[in-house]
């Protein structure tokens, strides 16, 4: 059984066909090389962007090329009609702007103006950006590096890298739009991340807060509320590839084999019935709970657990790692992203981060910076390698999910991947890399926590949401690698704090500049004890996407190159982009104010 969390109204991306209008010869001589432009705009987006379910994404074309208002407003009308979120202006000429221009302030818009002398759209690209940037409507521009011959259908590397960035981030903004985030429980050990800031979701992400006490756990639990055929798969399931691990609990606080047998019965329910809470499950409303089964719509949530539930019951542990993996005892699916101690900001961090690859992602805690020196103090080895300058110890007992463990390859390199390029041999490797420890002493109610070490030379992405007050929503990113430390460095490291957890050594790129001048600077200005890990280095498309979200960037290490925000962020400073991305994102405001 696959349970779908996005429903079939998948947001679309519109290609605008631009036109010189004036007939006569003019318009005449452009209406196939612009309609050709349009359809390979979106047969390449279709080809390279995927949904979350793993259905290329869709396109749809202006019925007529856009020469003026007239057609302008049809287009409009067919996209709503369409469900078109994005839209894509794409011109080989000189066109009227204010007349052409997509004027809908709820969608994200772009422009490709063709680097061409014959007809220049570029002229067309410059003069409409500039109309978008007066109307108060950001716009991004993309224009190729090198001129290209008008008969020259091709799109140029440049040019395609912008528009699948744009592309992607737009969607990830488009697919946000009027889902929830579901607080199960409420603020866990007084960590402000926990509260739900609804001016934060509705109006930077346009999302709705969904809140439901952790006793409905009990509830449903005591009522059978959850599919009990689901549940004996899913039990014997656990039983065959969910080994169990160390347990480092003193004699008087190891539970009994029949606690155990009773605390995995107890998580497994947990698992079914998050996600129930999450999307929905039809089978419930077939043994009478037809409201249970319709669920919260949300497409991120967040667990209290600690205290008053770890106090009593088995941890959330099991429930959020294997549902933030993507597969489960049904198979492959999608992850869910489930964020430990309810931590809606890095639920969101982690929400962004799927939607930009499709992949699973890995909540853990900022939790140490060991410099060379104090490896070498403690273990009487020095780091080598990319570990030279330091590394981050990332850790938590929460969703890390189990493609974290690094097991998944791509031409011989550790990935985590999206889940319909996951082999049922990877989801094996993922199991047999993880152990399931019995919960520490602090979780009095028992539980298991998943123990793995992630591979190392992994590309990865560490992000984070924060909350300041006069300022709003800021966005920290840090690129870097995944690195394996030899076995009796690690385990000496590791067991200095809980060693019953998922390891993940994190190295940043550094500058050279602050704060990634070097890997203490990084840690020293994080912004929370949370953070959330992507594969692959995807801080350009976190900075395109938070610039649609008007979320300022307050540290980042990608390269400026690689930068890509809407045209009027320049005048704001164009030598000063971090400056001027603050100053663009309190200029405009919210997207959704």
């Amino acid at each position: 059984m696959s349970l779908n969390t996005w429903g079939t109204n998948l947001p679309k991306i519109g290609i605008r066909p631009i036109i010189d209008g004036r007939r006569g010869g003019i318009r005449e001589s452009l209406e196939e090389v612009t309609m050709q432009m349009a359809a390979n705009v979106a047969s390449f987006v279709e080809q390279n962007i995927k949904y979350p379910t793993g259905e290329s994404v869709e396109c749809v074309i202006a019925d007529t090329c856009i020469g003026g208002v007239a057609e302008a407003a049809k287009t409009h009308d067919k996209f709503k009609k369409e469900g078109v979120t994005v839209t894509i202006s794409v011109t080989p000429s000189w066109c009227y702007p204010t007349e052409t221009i997509d004027t809908d302030p709820s969608t994200v818009k772009a422009i490709w103006g063709f680097n061409g002398t014959e007809r220049p759209g570029a002229v067309y690209l410059a003069a409409s950006s500039s109309a978008h940037n007066q109307k108060g409507l950001p716009v991004f521009c993309i224009y190729g590096r090198d001129v290209q011959d008008m008969e020259d259908s091709t799109i140029p590397e440049d040019v395609q890298e912008k528009l699948l960035r744009f592309a992607k981030a737009a969607l990830a903004v488009s697919l946000m739009r009027g889902k929830s985030y579901l607080s199960i429980g409420s603020v866990s050990m007084g960590i402000a991340g926990c509260i739900a800031d609804e001016n934060f979701f509705g109006k930077y992400l346009g999302m709705r807060n969904e809140y439901k006490d952790m006793s409905e756990f009990i509830r449903r639990m005591e009522l059978k509320i959850y599919d009990q055929v689901e549940y004996e798969k899913a039990l014997k399931w656990v039983k065959a590839n969910c080994k169990e691990g160390i347990d480092v609990n003193p004699p008087e606080l190891k539970r009994t084999v029949e606690q155990k047998e009773l605390d995995w019965e107890t998580v497994v329910k947990m698992a079914l019935i998050a996600r129930d809470l999450m999307v929905g499950n039809p089978k419930l409303a077939e043994i009478g709970y037809g409201e249970e089964a319709l669920g919260h719509n949300a497409i991120a949530a967040g667990f209290q657990g600690q205290r008053e539930w770890t106090d009593f019951l088995p941890n959330g542990d099991f429930m959020e790692s294997i549902l933030s993996s993507s597969f489960d005892w049904n198979g492959i699916r999608e992850p869910y992203m489930l964020s430990t101690e309810n931590d809606t900001l890095n639920g969101i961090t982690m929400l962004f981060g799927h939607l930009l690859t499709n992949s699973a992602q890995i909540f853990a805690d900022v939790r140490t910076f060991w410099s060379p020196e104090a490896v070498k103090r403690v273990t009487g080895n020095e780091l080598t390698g990319l570990a030279k300058n330091g590394i981050i110890h990332l850790i938590n007992s929460g969703p890390a999910a189990l493609d974290g463990s690094g097991q998944m390859d791509m031409d011989g390199k550790p990935v985590m991947k999206p889940h319909w390029d996951i082999t049922e041999q990877e989801v094996q490797k993922c199991l047999e890399a993880t152990e399931w420890c019995p919960a520490v002493d602090f979780f009095r109610g028992g539980g298991f926590s998943s123990k793995y070490v992630t591979r190392g030379n992994m590309s990865v992405t560490m992000a984070r949401i924060n909350l300041i007050d006069g300022l709003g929503p800021v966005l920290q990113i840090a690129e870097g690698y995944t690195v394996e430390l030899e076995e009796d460095v690690h385990r000496v490291l590791d067991e200095r704090t809980n060693q019953t957890w998922p390891t993940t050594w994190f190295v940043p790129k550094l500058t050279g500049e602050a704060p990634f001048k070097d890997v203490y600077s990084v840690m020293n200005n994080w912004g929370s004890n949370h953070c959330s890990l992507s594969y692959g280095h995807i801080g350009s498309d976190l900075i395109t996407m938070a610039s649609m979200l008007r979320i300022p960037v307050s540290m980042h290490n990608v390269s400026e190159e690689k930068l890509f925000r809407p045209s009027a962020w320049s005048a704001f400073g164009a030598s000063d982009p971090i400056g001027a991305d603050y100053r663009a994102c309190k200029n405009y405001g919210p997207l959704y104010r």
